[in-house]
């Protein structure tokens, strides 16, 4: 059975302060943009960092039971930045959104710490029952463009999920995963939170390619023991004759 890492809960990232969580919200943006200069230039023009702010406001009062209020201040966020969130939704320090137009997570998703994700990724839920259905999306993972995960999944800490891939089984910590469905590939060289955000979404395995690279050397390799047996029935077919 597959060990999840434990996430901080809603209540331990609150003790962390609200100053501290914007805080890293800020850093985030200047840690995983290149295009980022100047912390006032994030705070200004990053809608990504607009709708993480208003989220937490929203959630904030969600927790404390003004659930009408937290649904209309995530309504103004999704019309003035194209992110939506809802209310409900836990999300940790550090979540850097980029360009964010079409992003959607759902109201039972958890998102870790130090997560990164692009324009068009979709955190959905695939059941109509009142529980949790939504994906829990571990720390320092990237999603790329258009990625959806659906369900109520795990994405272990450190993967990285590819552009346009849709996901909806578990995925293991430090693996990436593309195609549809999502392929898992386990990495070579683990990423740890020490290292750099892996922002590479040029480095994606071609799992097709592979497999089929695969079947046609296993093809190649029947053929050739074919070709020896044909040939050896052939020399006992001339021994008989000769006899």
């Amino acid at each position: 059975m597959e060990k999840r890492e434990k996430n901080n809960t809603p209540k331990e990232r609150a003790s962390a302060g609200p100053l501290s969580l914007f805080k890293s919200d800020i850093e985030a943006i200047l840690q995983r943009d290149p295009a980022a200069r100047t912390k006032i230039e994030a705070v200004l023009v990053y809608p990504g960092l607009h709708a993480v702010w208003l989220h937490r406001l929203a959630h904030h009062l969600w927790n404390h039971g003004s659930k009408l209020t937290a649904r209309l201040i995530s309504n103004i966020s999704r019309r003035l930045t194209g992110i939506e969130i809802h209310p409900a939704a836990s999300i940790g320090q550090g979540l850097f959104i980029d360009h964010g137009m079409g992003v959607v997570i759902g109201e039972t998703a958890i998102v870790g710490n130090n997560v990164t994700l692009y324009h068009g990724v979709t955190l959905g839920g695939t059941s109509l029952d009142k529980k949790k259905r939504h994906p829990t999306v571990g720390d320092r993972v990237t999603i790329g463009a258009g990625a959806k995960i659906l369900g109520d999944i795990h994405i272990g800490a450190d993967s990285r999920i590819g552009a346009n891939a849709v996901v909806v089984k578990n995925v293991p910590p430090n693996s990436v995963v593309v195609g549809i469905p999502g392929q898992v590939v386990h990495r070579h060289i683990p990423h740890t939170a020490s290292d750099e955000p892996d922002l590479h979404h040029d480095k994606i395995p071609d799992v097709l390619g592979q497999r089929v690279h695969e079947l046609s050397a296993r093809v190649a390799a029947l053929e050739e023991v074919i070709a020896r047996m044909r040939a050896g029935c052939e020399d006992g077919t001339r021994s008989d004759a000769a006899l």
